[in-house]
Formats: C-alpha cells, sequence, structure tokens
C-alpha cells in the first residue's frame, strides 16, 4: 500500500490510499477535487473510495466532484451521514471497513466534531486522524467536550508505538512554538523542531509523524490527566 500526500487549499493534507497491485485507491478527506483528479488521471488510478473523517467543508469539499466523475463510494461515521455529502457507507465505532484490499478500523474520536472518526489501517501501522491530533498539536474543541477529545488522543495513543499519523493540516512548525514554551527541556522536542525544519525548508511535508514521537513531544498528548489538557487546550487556543 501507498501513501501519496496531496495538497490541497491552503495548508490541509488529503491522502491518497492506493494498491500497487491493481492502481485502485482511497482518498482521504479531499478538500478538494482539483488536485485529485490531477494526480489520479497522470497515473491511471482507479478512484474507488472517499474516507471522511469528520463533516468540515476544508474535508468533504471535493467528495460531489470526485464521487459523480469516478463513481467513487463515499464512506464516513453513521452519526454524520446527515452532513457528509453523498454518504454511501455507513461506518461505526470499533467496526472494521473493508473493501477490495483496503482493511481498517473505525475510531469515534469526537471533540472537534461530535462525529469525527479516524482510520486506521492496521495491518500497515498508519492512521489518519484529520483534525483529532495533529503532528505537536491537537484540534480545537468545537461540538465536544474536553472530556472527549482527552479520551479521543487517549484512544491513539494506545496503538502501537510505530503507527504513523497522517493528520488534516501542515500545522507542525507552529504548533512546536507551543510545545517549546511549555516543555523548554525537552531534547526529543527540540531534535523535532530542527527535523521539521528541514523537511519544510526543502518544501517537504512533515507529516507522517510516528506516534511514538508524539508522545515523547507532543504536550497535548503528555498531559497526564484532564485538567492538565484542559488548561493546556485553552492556553493554545489563546496562543
Amino acid at each position: 500500500m501507498k501513501i501519496e500526500i496531496i495538497k490541497c487549499l491552503q495548508d490541509n493534507y488529503s491522502y491518497l490510499i492506493i494498491d500497487e497491485t491493481n492502481l485502485n485507491a482511497c482518498v482521504v478527506d479531499p478538500s478538494e477535487a482539483k488536485p485529485i483528479i490531477n494526480f489520479v488521471e497522470s497515473n491511471n488510478i482507479n478512484l474507488k473510495y472517499i474516507l471522511n473523517t469528520h463533516h468540515h467543508f476544508d474535508h468533504i469539499g471535493g467528495n460531489l466532484e470526485l464521487k459523480k466523475r469516478y463513481n467513487s463510494n463515499v464512506v464516513g461515521f453513521k452519526g454524520d451521514k446527515d452532513r457528509i455529502p453523498g454518504i454511501d457507507t455507513l461506518v461505526d465505532d470499533l467496526k472494521i471497513w473493508k473493501e477490495n484490499n483496503f482493511e481498517a478500523k473505525i475510531y469515534h474520536i469526537p471533540g472537534h466534531t461530535s462525529g469525527h472518526i479516524a482510520f486506521h489501517f492496521f495491518k500497515e501501522n498508519k492512521i489518519f486522524t484529520g483534525d483529532t491530533l495533529f503532528s505537536l498539536g491537537c484540534g480545537r474543541i468545537f461540538e465536544g467536550t474536553y472530556v472527549q477529545m482527552f479520551n479521543s488522543l487517549k484512544k491513539i495513543k494506545a496503538l502501537p508505538k510505530n503507527t504513523e499519523i497522517y493528520c488534516g493540516h501542515e500545522y507542525t512548525l507552529q504548533n512546536s512554538h507551543f510545545c517549546e514554551a511549555h516543555d523548554s527541556n525537552n531534547l526529543q522536542l527540540k531534535n523535532k523542531i530542527a527535523k521539521i525544519k528541514d523537511k519544510l525548508g526543502n518544501g517537504l511535508p512533515t507529516v507522517p509523524t510516528i506516534l511514538e514521537d508524539e508522545i515523547q513531544c507532543n504536550i497535548f498528548l503528555k498531559a497526564i490527566d484532564l485538567k492538565t489538557f484542559s488548561k493546556l487546550r485553552d492556553l493554545k487556543d489563546n496562543f
């Protein structure tokens, strides 16, 4: 399974998950259709599935155009069936979505939105976390609660430490400033920031990140309890 990172809008990432044996593919969170179409048609990809982590427009903006063009099947959380355009397949927490050679476990991870999910391709150790977990950050709490977001991050944190995390935005450098402000003696964080700057300086994305790195460096995953997490989330909102 090959992952292609597709830059969309200003700082969004969509992801093409490609089965190299037959060139069938899923796209995760197509913010807009054009960049997806350009890659798919340049590489003779069969876009079979559209996987949405949540209903925000910068994650579903390309759904209908892609579905119409390629007859793709739209997959999303059952609780968001009225908010995800073109939805065909309804998935639920802790269930397995499996089609062709694609297989992912669904995690309901509310907080950013009430219906947010992650797609965990467990055989490949890759998880698509949308706007719940970022590299060195976590999403703003819009529809959910601090408790929900804290528990959602705990679900991800419990996965194998070598899990690759693919998030919805290129926020890593700006997130690093907040982590550094509250964890200034963390040498692993300083090393990670140096690598981040090097990647960005070479025009490369900072994702995927590795869960073990995030546990060591992401101030939100280091929060030991709900009170600490909630305080940090409030501070980040005004940082």
